[in-house]
């Protein structure tokens, strides 16, 4: 069996190859009666659409979503929503050479251990291409939560490109759509955009670090154990391309701290708890808990590259390996978009899970 799904009550199914006629994403389990239409779901994807600047890939793709069931009338039916996008600047040619061969870094050697049959154009299923899919599926989610959770928003941000990190006190969230790096920090999206068009230039590249903040979560989603609102989280920001870790709220520095500086302490407000300080990253136990939820993750170095790398061939011969095409520098700048996709269906997702569940039920304080 191969799993090309996730979700539970909203899930989602993606299929299609880097260099296919097209890809896609099938999502079942939206609530019917939703306003939705292909204007919804585009401008997400425009985000996230190669070649809009020198610092990505220059693949010329337009991304255009279109919603082939699931809608009528502008409106969500309740039956699954089948979103298509057509490839259309495929170029082949630029992997002929490595048909063969197994790029370093690449998932190729994997697929063919396990397959023994793969398509080598641009990784085919494994290709990043792929997440074009999830973006179109996160407008869908984006769309359910407008109408169920209005005050809910979700912001992905760079926050660290190879050694090169942001200031948190020039922190500015109007600064992201501002700069083709999705960086909050204005002088650090200009010296980042300086290095990266050095190592574009030395035909090398570069990793990042990614945080989707959740705003406006209500507290209550997620379930103990096998159901964790962070586990999915977790396994969502996972399964993008090239993603090496991930972390919830302070994460692995958690491990450096004393217990009376990691808990979050609760003080009583004028309308509920009140937490006053946020280092569990919004969710305890596996459960919201109202706070800002907080999803941080580490994008290796993009392994397509112009500098040659020691590999070798499917008959086991050793080769210098070269990988043509048109590759981006950081793929951690296009991950930003796909990382708020994938945060917008695992919380609609645990939204429906607890109406489902619940009824919307939660227990009184004071």
């Amino acid at each position: 069996m191969s799993v090309n799904g996730f979700g539970h009550v909203f899930r989602v199914t993606t299929w299609g190859e880097s260099h296919g006629p097209a890809l896609g994403a099938t999502v079942d389990g939206t609530p019917p009666g939703v306003p939705l239409d292909e204007a919804a779901i585009q401008p997400w994807l425009d985000r996230r659409r190669p070649g809009q600047s020198r610092l990505t890939t220059q693949r010329q793709e337009a991304d255009a979503v279109r919603i082939l069931s699931g809608v009528f009338e502008g409106r969500t039916t309740g039956t699954p929503i089948q979103l298509m996008i057509e490839n259309t600047d495929q170029r082949s040619k630029d992997y002929g050479e490595i048909a063969r061969s197994f790029r370093p870094g690449h998932a190729d050697i994997t697929y063919h251990l396990k397959y023994g049959h793969r398509d080598y154009r641009g990784g085919g299923r494994s290709s990043a291409r792929e997440t074009a899919a999830r973006v179109a599926a996160g407008g869908v989610a984006r769309a359910v939560l407008a109408e169920l959770a209005p005050g809910l928003g979700i912001t992905g941000y760079m926050v660290r490109m190879g050694t090169l990190g942001i200031d948190r006190a020039r922190f500015d969230a109007g600064e992201i759509d501002r700069n083709p790096l999705f960086c909050p920090d204005p002088v650090a999206a200009a010296e980042w955009a300086e290095a990266l068009e050095g190592i574009r230039k030395a035909q090398d590249s570069v990793g990042a670090v990614v945080e989707v903040t959740v705003r406006g979560c209500p507290p209550g989603l997620g379930a103990p154990v096998y159901a964790k609102l962070d586990t999915d989280l977790a396994a969502a920001m996972m399964s993008i391309n090239a993603v090496k870790g991930v972390e919830i709220g302070e994460g692995m520095a958690a491990a450096a701290l004393r217990g009376s500086e990691n808990a979050d302490e609760i003080r009583m407000g004028p309308h509920g708890p009140e937490f006053r300080s946020n280092h569990a990253g919004g969710i305890l136990g596996g459960i919201s808990t109202g706070q800002d939820i907080v999803v941080r993750f580490a994008v290796k170095p993009t392994s397509s590259i112009l500098t040659p790398r020691r590999s070798i061939t499917a008959a086991g011969e050793e080769v210098d390996l070269v990988t043509k095409g048109r590759h981006d520098p950081c793929v951690g700048i296009r991950a930003v978009p796909v990382a708020e996709a994938m945060a917008a269906c695992v919380i609609l997702d645990h939204l429906l899970l607890d109406r489902a569940q619940t009824g919307g039920r939660r227990g009184a304080i004071g």
